[in-house]
């Protein structure tokens, strides 16, 4: 049986210039190198220059994912950013990005759902593909979170970085069976109970001012592994296949000991993860179409391998998809 699929066919990154080590956070933070790794596994993460928004740093992330793709841009009709630090409130980030492209058709959308926000744009992507309302669509993770830190609280500031990747995916017919390249299936999941537990103190509606990032981090780590795993069962039991099949897993890079003890509750070999936490920190919906570029550029992620992506954040938002390359 002839079906639509979604196949990604072009990646790209965009990191910002300026490196911000652990040390260098320590020289005004009361923290030390020593108490990052061991808690985070991070090393290092990326800020953005002043002046520098997240519509640019998507800018140029789309950049290099059309050019990896081989397209024109005119090609793309539909361009979602996933994202939870905007240039403005409104016009959404994805219609500046539209626009820096010159793409003058078609629709551009922003969807906010944290650090899930790339794995639900490219799911919403995907229906929009499979059912024909789109033939080619730019899914891009974009954020700048060092605008919403409050470098006073060393439980959080310590975590978070700038960044953006992206991925052009087009409609191509496959057999229905799980050989096929492209999206074979993905699942997504939210909770409102658990706000307070990850959420910005801010808003237009509320305090009319942008906010910082609060988190409750041992709440967040107790319930992360049990709810991305269970989305990732959901993906292996709709299409028959377990985690011996993957080739590769590119987890949201929130925190290494996240990823290990997921990792190690779904039997995923620690060589199939794709870490990149350690030099990027925690990128919000950056973090996948980050790590996914740096494989795929690295030689890593090859066409026709298995690949899962997996995802939390604040809300709680969590999803999965489960795709061949």
């Amino acid at each position: 049986m002839s079906v639509t699929r979604s196949v990604i066919v072009g990646s790209g990154s965009y990191l910002p210039k300026k490196i911000v080590t652990n040390e260098d956070l320590a020289k005004f933070v009361d923290t030390s190198d020593e108490w990052i790794r061991q808690r985070t596994g991070i090393e290092q993460r990326h800020f953005a220059a002043e002046g520098e928004f997240t519509s640019e740093l998507g800018y140029k992330a789309a950049l290099e994912a059309i050019k990896s793709a081989g397209i024109d841009a005119q090609e793309i009709d539909l361009i979602i950013c996933g994202t939870a630090t905007p240039d403005n409130t409104f016009p959404a980030t994805s219609v500046a990005i539209q626009n820096m492209l010159g793409i003058h058709h078609g629709a551009a959308f922003d969807l906010q759902a944290v650090c899930s926000g790339f794995v639900f744009a490219l799911s919403t992507a995907d229906m929009y593909l499979r059912c024909g309302k789109a033939k080619t669509a730019l899914v891009i993770g974009a954020e700048t979170f060092s605008r919403i830190l409050d470098f006073e609280d060393r439980t959080t500031c310590v975590l978070f970085g700038d960044g953006a990747g992206a991925v052009v995916l087009r409609a191509e017919e496959g057999t229905g069976e799980v050989s096929d390249r492209g999206i074979l299936t993905s699942h997504l999941r939210s909770d409102g109970r658990h706000k307070e537990k990850l959420y910005v103190d801010g808003g237009p509606s509320t305090t009319q001012t942008t906010g910082h990032l609060r988190m409750e981090g041992k709440e967040v780590f107790k319930h992360a592994v049990g709810m991305i795993t269970d989305v990732i069962i959901d993906a292996f039991n709709e299409t028959g296949l377990d985690a011996n099949d993957l080739d590769w897993f590119v987890p949201h890079q929130a925190n290494k000991r996240i990823i290990d003890a997921s990792a190690k509750k779904l039997n995923i070999a620690p060589e199939k993860v794709v870490t990149t936490v350690n030099l990027h920190g925690n990128t919000s919906a950056a973090s996948i179409p980050l790590a996914l570029d740096t494989a795929v550029k690295d030689g890593r992620i090859k066409k026709g391998d298995l690949v899962l992506f997996e995802a939390m954040g604040g809300g709680f938002t969590w999803g999965s998809i489960l795709l061949r390359w």
